[in-house]
């Protein structure tokens, strides 16, 4: 398990397969819980390609000297991440 922020990732290999590649990262709040958006691709298996791109959020809690993954929430389309951008930007527009 990952003692800094920086070692965290999405990386998942099986038998030597890179099956979900992390292209990315952001760091949006680093301490006890640590919030972490990563940009990333999941192997198709039957093509041995990488698919489209992905993002998905990740809360870690620090607990003994480790980060442990606590939730995530993926985000499953460019559209759907345009509209929580446009909601975002708004929010903070209206500010």
């Amino acid at each position: 398990m990952a003692e800094s922020v920086d070692e965290l990732s999405v990386n998942y290999e099986e038998n030597g397969v890179l099956l979900c590649k992390e292209l990315d990262r952001q760091v949006l709040s680093r301490g006890a819980w640590a919030t972490v958006m990563f940009l990333y691709q999941d192997l198709n298996r039957q093509s041995g390609e990488y698919g489209p791109e992905k993002v998905t959020i990740r809360r870690f809690q620090k607990r003994d000297g480790t980060y442990i993954p606590r939730s995530k929430f993926n985000i499953s389309s460019l559209q759907q991440g345009r509209k929580i951008a446009a909601a975002l930007q708004g929010w903070i527009d209206d500010k």
